[in-house]
């Protein structure tokens, strides 16, 4: 199966804390694609938890790797990255 990896900075003010977390957990949640988010320490956690991205401690500016394989996995990084980096 092919992982499809996507780098950005989070531009995101608030990070991905709270309700930046609960919007990014919910949308891969609603994807059939597995998804990961990974931290440049390579602390890497699965995007449908919450709790597990807040663990992350990820705030505006910082640089996240997200990975996805199955089904729809393009369009669901495509979906993450706008919640990250709404510019």
């Amino acid at each position: 199966m092919t992982v499809v990896e996507r780098r950005l900075v989070v531009t995101e003010e608030a990070g991905l804390h709270a309700r930046p977390a609960a919007a990014f957990a919910q949308t891969a949640a609603r994807s059939a694609a597995e998804v990961t988010v990974a931290r440049e320490d390579g602390r890497e956690v699965p995007a449908r938890s919450v709790l597990s991205l807040m663990t992350l401690n990820i705030r505006c500016g910082d640089a996240i790797v997200l990975r996805a394989s199955g089904a729809d996995a393009e369009s669901t990084l495509d979906a993450l990255a706008r919640i990250a980096d709404p510019a």
